[in-house]
């Protein structure tokens, strides 16, 4: 039985691919969340809670990365900042307060990092540790094409 390479030239196309693989990771990331106790955050809120964590950056950055407008991102900021996990704070050069993870924010993330690293290895278990290697250097060279590549 001779096993044919996979076809490359029809759907679903590589968006399509990668959004059904984003939609896994998120849902991993949220039933972690939940289960270790972060019940409180809404669908809207881990629209800001992207890589890398907002940790020290300005609001008008957290809407960017989000892609809504700075009135949205200071909306959900506030939220959070309500609900414990962010705060805005003065630092000594800054003319304008930026936002910053509290420790319940810390624990947050690292709930969530703690999930990212499952599926890697569950991933990595379901499709082999080279293979996933390979994976993760290609998407890697594509999200930061100024990066050097490693092979």
């Amino acid at each position: 039985m001779s096993t044919s390479p996979p076809t490359t030239d029809g759907p679903p196309f590589v968006g399509a691919l990668l959004r059904l693989c984003l939609e896994q990771v998120r849902a991993r990331m949220r039933d972690a969340a939940r289960d270790a106790g972060f019940t409180d955050l809404q669908d809207a809120h881990w629209a800001l809670l992207t890589y890398p964590a907002p940790d020290g950056v300005r609001p008008s950055e957290l809407a960017r990365r989000a892609h809504m407008s700075r009135q949205a991102a200071n909306h959900l900021i506030a939220q959070m900042e309500s609900l414990g996990y962010f705060e805005r704070r003065r630092v000594a050069d800054a003319t304008r307060r930026l936002v910053f993870l509290t420790p319940r924010g810390h624990a947050l993330c690292e709930t969530i990092f703690a999930s990212l690293r499952g599926v890697h290895a569950a991933w990595a278990d379901q499709i082999g540790p080279d293979r996933f290697a390979v994976l993760l250097g290609a998407l890697r060279q594509l999200a930061l094409p100024d990066q050097p590549a490693t092979r």
